[in-house]
């Protein structure tokens, strides 16, 4: 059934009263509707559902406990609580949001952007004031602007979704990758690898194309880029494979410190020391870092100032929702430790997996 425009496209969130208008009920018919009440036709329930619909409505669970129009707080959602890393991203945002009297819903999507979408829906209804996102891999650009649509502030983090638009905050990972490249190129490596995630995102592809430039500047050929799951068991399995090469990598840079922290032990497994036989670079630079021997040398990408800028751009919006938009990248810095060393390119080759 095709309902009337009377005008309701409006930036801001759906009332019950614009529902009422557009299905041509009463106030207290559409409540019952959202109410899920037994008193209301089907024919009237359908009416009013199509209108909640067209509009973006969604009942906002806590509103009759409110004593403001705000609620007080903000949906975060993030792909992989498994990884330190946003845990200490968390640590950003929070610090920001308790000092602002705000608190926290927290959501993990597991990298799948169904279940990102079920956590907002059920963050929205509960009136949260703001959300902030860390994209799933899958996510969409239609899934980001029906956020966007509903008027609640958001920001994308660490993540963006290719084509939408919106404040995000995240990191700038050329000068450390630069870092990286040029301390391993002054120890003698000219066989460099790159080993990406398997997850393909934003950040993916910002981390291989600052590789690749970086490479390309010191006129060496880019090596072929090597995928692992982002789990410490998958990059361990995967160490052996990446030396069953002809001209086996001497140096590698990996997506992120999970990745390394795989391939450390991984090599290990093979009778290899990290910075003597095989150069490894993480990215994050998170705590774990330091607790493996050697230990993992890593790109600094200081999540608590990345969090902490994403609560502030929320902030920013939530007081006013029609300043321009803004992008806040934080700079990277390579952190050189053990993992490590000067080429030994010309070494006994006992060690290489046949």
């Amino acid at each position: 059934m095709e309902l009337p425009d009377d005008g309701l496209k409006r930036r801001r969130r759906p009332t019950l009263e614009d529902v009422a208008r557009v299905a041509r009920v009463s106030r207290a018919t559409a409540s019952l509707v959202v109410r899920k009440s037994p008193l209301v036709s089907a024919s009237t329930r359908q009416l009013v559902e199509a209108a909640m619909a067209q509009l973006g409505y969604v009942y906002n669970l806590g509103a009759a406990r409110m004593r403001a129009s705000q609620s007080r707080t903000v949906g975060v959602v993030v792909p992989n609580l498994s990884n330190p890393f946003f845990g200490v991203l968390l640590s950003g945002i929070e610090g920001v949001l308790e000092q602002a009297g705000l608190s926290t819903f927290l959501a993990n999507s597991n990298e799948s952007a169904v279940k990102q979408d079920t956590f907002v829906q059920r963050m929205r209804e509960h009136g949260v004031d703001g959300l902030i996102i860390c994209p799933a891999m899958d996510t969409v650009g239609a899934q980001m602007e029906d956020v966007q649509r509903c008027d609640i502030p958001l920001v994308q983090v660490l993540r963006k979704v290719s084509g939408t638009t919106g404040d995000y905050a995240g990191m700038d990972v050329i000068g450390g990758m630069r870092e990286a490249i040029d301390r391993l190129l002054e120890l003698g490596h000219r066989h460099i690898g790159f080993v990406a995630s398997s997850l393909h995102h934003s950040a993916h592809y910002e981390r291989i194309e600052a590789f690749r430039s970086r490479m390309a500047i010191a006129q060496l050929p880019t090596r072929e880029t090597i995928e692992a799951e982002s789990t410490h068991a998958a990059a361990r399995a995967a160490a052996k494979s990446i030396l069953q090469v002809e001209t086996p990598p001497t140096a590698l840079i990996c997506h992120n410190d999970v990745i390394a922290l795989g391939l450390h032990q991984g090599f290990a497994d093979l009778g290899l020391l990290p910075g003597r036989d095989i150069s490894i670079v993480g990215f994050d630079s998170v705590a774990e870092a330091e607790l493996v021997r050697p230990a993992l040398a890593s790109v600094a990408t200081e999540p608590v100032q990345v969090g902490a800028i994403a609560a502030k751009l929320l902030l920013r919006r939530m007081q006013a929702p029609k300043a321009p938009i803004r992008t806040e990248l934080v700079p990277t810095h390579f952190v050189e430790r053990g993992s490590v060393g000067p080429c030994r390119e010309r070494l006994d080759r006992r060690w290489q997996v046949i």
